[in-house]
């Protein structure tokens, strides 16, 4: 894959500027970078979805493209998906076959077109073609899908599995990811990191897993549109390439700042002190000593020997602080973090549990036999796909209603739910006016959206519809927090987010005045969690 110059502008809001890289065959580069940097603009670039300003981008004929958001044609069945992802692997079966009779013709023509059916054939592996639609509709978790149902029917993670099991069924020569692990429990994500590491072509993928990018990326493509000092106010000109896993990224990025932050202060002290020089040098030179009778007539050489000493040195220190304004490095940006969770909200009071189920069964998704969540609990919810994570929020959150036993809540209760799926209404609507609308003036005022460090500025008044997917979910947890919900729950909270908010996330979760119940994934998270943890097992259909 050759991307080449490529730049892209929204309205007013430049994307990517003058990006240009190679993907080697058999390398694997991981996209990294801000929420709203341009990986899934690049990646769309690169698979032809949208084209850029300027510049030129060339990738294989037979590249797969993996979208965050899967959609498909109204009326598609979950059968019909699947054999038109694999319609590509049939037509090279059949080419093959069709070249293979024509050799009869004894021709260099039929020669040629059959060594190039049989390298496609090969390439796409045509022959273990039903052997593989059963491994990898198992490895995601999609085979005991019904395929008559509907595709848009399905829940939102087993339509980004069957995505992404298209796309490998389909044995493209090159491969464009975004966000891959999403939706996926750690058999998936161990199945998929074997794919792609034995995978015979280029792979470009953007993904926030810090665990994947250190086991899968042979390379990393830095997006983060201010990185260097040469570029501080985030023009997002070209990008960084680094060698390596995150874990030797992140390093090599601290020492980066630590330099930048260094020189910068550096600079500014030298600047102050010529500042200081220039401010009083005249005063610390000039000359006022009280002439005696033999200083009559050498008083006045010696004023004007002061007066140029003092000339010197003030035009010296001058000259310096010009060439210092003129190369020194502008301050490092902000990083835009987390700012916390607001608090004073006013915690219920300790004794009962906030909520309590008993014997709770929602037919085909979940079974649990207790669980109370306290003011003070901090509760990790894993297992594997289907086995109703998502569904146990929602009972949480009052959005889905029991088959059998008990949900018990506290009078007052307020919950708050951050679904894998955000939906954020009009999408011209600027995420400034939503937050004010959605929360009433008056508390949009006291706690404003730009205090919660989720969004950055330039975000504020853009359509929610021209936001990244990560950005849209920072919005729908900014409309949560400026409300604090006494329990609060989280649906994947890490998706779609960049990896540094997520740590962000992750540290401020542990002072919050309320409940906390999480459901995710995330191997980073879970391996640093050290509160109470629930594991959901599939629940049987049988």
């Amino acid at each position: 894959m050759t991307v080449e110059g490529v730049s892209r502008t929204f309205g007013d809001r430049r994307v990517l500027t003058d990006v240009s890289f190679v993907v080697p065959p058999d390398a694997r580069i991981g996209l990294i970078g801000e929420n709203g940097a341009g990986k899934s603009t690049l990646l769309r670039i690169a698979g032809g979805a949208d084209q850029p300003d300027t510049g030129s981008v060339s990738v294989p004929l037979r590249t797969g493209s993996l979208w965050q958001e899967a959609c498909a044609a109204p009326g598609t069945t979950v059968a019909r998906f699947l054999e038109a992802s694999t319609d590509e692997v049939r037509r090279l079966e059949r080419e093959l076959e069709a070249a293979a009779e024509a050799l009869s013709e004894r021709s260099a023509d039929a020669t040629h077109r059959y060594e190039a059916a049989l390298d496609a054939a090969e390439r796409a592996d045509v022959w273990s073609l039903a052997a593989r639609v059963a491994s990898i509709l198992a490895a995601l978790g999609v085979d005991g899908i019904d395929g008559d149902r509907l595709l848009t029917e399905v829940s939102g993670g087993q339509r980004a599995r069957l995505t992404l099991a298209g796309v490998l069924l389909a044995r493209p020569d090159a491969l464009l990811l975004d966000e891959p692990t999403n939706h996926l429990d750690d058999a998936a994500v161990a199945f998929l990191r074997d794919e792609l590491v034995g995978w015979r072509g280029p792979v470009l993928f953007a993904s926030h897993d810090r665990a994947f990018l250190d086991e899968v990326a042979t390379s990393l493509l830095d997006l983060d549109p201010a990185r260097t000092p040469s570029d501080p106010r985030g023009s997002g000109a070209g990008v960084a390439v680094f060698g390596g896993g995150f874990t030797e990224y992140l390093a090599r990025k601290a020492e980066e700042r630590t330099r930048w932050e260094r020189r910068f202060l550096d600079e500014e002290r030298a600047l102050a002190g010529l500042a200081d020089v220039v401010a009083r040098t005249g005063d610390d030179l000039r000359f006022t000593g009280v002439r005696r009778d033999n200083d009559k007539f050498i008083g006045p050489f010696k004023g004007a020997k002061v007066e140029a000493q003092i000339s010197r040195r003030i035009g010296d220190a001058e000259r310096r602080i010009q060439e210092l304004e003129r190369t020194r490095v502008e301050p490092p940006p902000r990083p835009l973090v987390f700012s916390g969770i607001p608090v004073g909200f006013g915690v219920l009071a300790e004794g009962e549990p906030l909520v309590r189920l008993r014997g709770v069964t929602v037919d085909g998704r979940l079974t649990l036999d207790r669980l109370d969540i306290l003011p003070e609990s901090r509760i990790l919810v894993t297992g594997a796909n289907g086995a109703g994570k998502s569904t146990l929020l929602s009972v949480l959150a009052g959005r889905v209603r029991v088959d059998e036993g008990t949900v018990a809540r506290r009078k007052g209760l307020r919950v708050g739910l951050l679904e894998q799926d955000v939906r954020l209404g009009d999408p011209d609507e600027s995420p400034r006016s939503l937050y004010g609308r959605t929360l009433g003036e008056e508390r949009a005022d006291r706690t404003p959206l730009e205090s919660l460090g989720l969004l950055a500025a330039r975000d504020l008044d853009r359509p929610v519809g021209s936001l990244s997917v990560g950005q849209q979910r920072r919005v729908a947890l900014a409309l949560i927090l400026a409300r604090p919900p006494h329990v609060l729950l989280l649906d994947e909270p890490t998706n779609h987010l960049s990896l540094a908010l997520a740590s962000e996330l992750e540290t401020a979760l542990g002072g919050y005045p309320g409940a906390v119940v999480i459901a995710s994934h995330d191997r980073w998270l879970r391996r640093r969690w050290t509160g109470a943890e629930i594991g959901l097992e599939v629940v049987s259909r049988s």
